[in-house]
């Protein structure tokens, strides 16, 4: 009787929950990550539970995160690189990844509209030890959506030759041990929006590693501002570029020809829905739209 009484209380509190509310919403966020790839969209677009929406149309392994469905690629290295569908085209010296996540339902009428989020990454690409990596100074997000079109950004972290931010110093960036001290200009710029889309910098930071979650890091801009009086942010939310500067230095203990890595998260922000400028003081709320985790390389060393 006890047992009953159980399986009479779940159902019942299946009933109570009902299905999802459907969310017309088409947006989805992606963050290219130099190793991984993390889509999310809207919990219940157009009705669809997550368990019935696919990675490639083949891994049913969605999760609910915070009001969203997330999905994962986990692993972007030759051996992994077609994990749920995933396709890759290589060519030199640029990588592509490309997925989607698509509605599938196995019952015999279908009411929901069918949706179909693709979406893709690209990385600049370099071998070291027969291994790919990616340096993600650009990442192209691509984002489509069978009922609202398409959507596409090229993000790209630059560095540039004074204040004015109006010319691009191409890769490698070196940086002389005689100059530590000295000012660093950089930026995130994307192109391929509308003037309602900007460019806004969530945080930035930098590590003697590439890895952008490496436990030795140096903070540089959090939730939009600065993290020191030496670190001057110019730009944010305010137009298709975002732009600040830093001091150039070099990690302790760390060999003289080392290496520094800058991690910026980058989000882009629509303006006709949000109030896009960061303000330091009192920074207002706003939802994440597609954006990713841009990676730069800078080279310190010693004449």
């Amino acid at each position: 009787m006890l047992a009953l009484a159980i399986y009479l209380l779940v159902i019942l509190a299946r009933v109570l929950a009902g299905p999802c509310t459907p969310n017309k919403a088409d947006v989805i966020l992606v963050y290219c990550y130099p190793k991984t790839i993390i889509t999310r969209i809207p919990e219940c677009p157009y009705g669809w539970e997550v368990n019935q929406l696919a990675l490639g149309g083949i891994c049913y392994n969605g999760i609910h995160d915070s009001g969203y469905y997330q999905f994962t690629i986990p692993d972007l290295s030759p051996k992994n690189k077609s994990y749920c569908g995933t396709q890759s085209e290589f060519k030199n010296p640029l990588y592509h990844f490309y997925n989607s996540i698509v509605s599938n339902d196995s019952s015999v009428i279908v009411k929901n509209q069918p949706v179909n989020y693709s979406f893709s990454c690209t990385y600049n690409a370099n071998y070291l030890v027969n291994q790919a990596a990616f340096d993600q100074r650009v990442a192209t997000v691509h984002v489509k959506n069978g009922s609202s079109g398409s959507f596409e950004s090229q993000l790209s972290l630059n560095f540039y030759s004074n204040a004015k931010f109006s010319s691009i110093k191409e890769a490698p960036f070196v940086v002389e041990t005689s100059e530590i001290g000295s000012d660093i200009f950089a930026g995130v710029e994307a192109k391929g929006l509308s003037d309602r889309f900007k460019v806004v910098l969530n945080n930035c930071w930098a590590t003697p590693s590439s890895e952008y979650f490496y436990q030795i890091h140096w903070p540089l801009i959090t939730k939009g501002c600065a993290t020191d009086y030496s670190i001057l942010v110019h730009e944010n939310g305010k137009t298709n570029r975002a732009t600040f500067q830093f001091n150039a230095f070099r990690f302790r203990n760390i060999p003289k020809l080392s290496k520094v890595w800058l991690h910026c998260e980058t989000h882009i922000c629509d303006s006709e829905k949000f109030s896009c400028p960061v303000t330091c003081d009192k920074r207002q709320q706003r939802a994440e739209q597609t954006g990713g985790v841009l990676v730069a390389e800078i080279t310190v060393r010693s004449k």
